[in-house]
């Protein structure tokens, strides 16, 4: 099943060092999950200054319990990047 992963980053004053300090661990865990088939894309999410607020992920797993057993240990909710999450079931029209 695809789901759409639509994530606001903190807006606190620290949130974009803590971002760029697990940006590398994040990007390596995406690569290896789009290699294996289960990302189909993922970005940042970008301000009107082009600055990083947020990510959207769509994922291909078994369930909405797999997405949010793979997001409990998601370096960006661990490391307080990502604030307000959402998951949602999606129907992709092209693929």
């Amino acid at each position: 099943m695809t789901f759409l992963i639509h994530a606001f980053d903190h807006t606190d004053a620290d949130a974009i060092n803590r971002r760029l300090a697990a940006r590398e661990e994040h990007l390596t865990g995406a690569k290896k999950m789009h290699a294996d088939g289960q990302i189909h894309l993922a970005g940042a999410m970008l301000n009107s200054d082009n600055g990083m607020i947020g990510s959207v992920v769509i994922v291909e797993m078994d369930s909405l319990e797999e997405v949010e057993e793979w997001l409990r240990d998601e370096v960006y909710l661990k490391m307080n990047v990502w604030d307000k999450v959402g998951i949602y079931p999606l129907k992709l029209a092209l693929k």
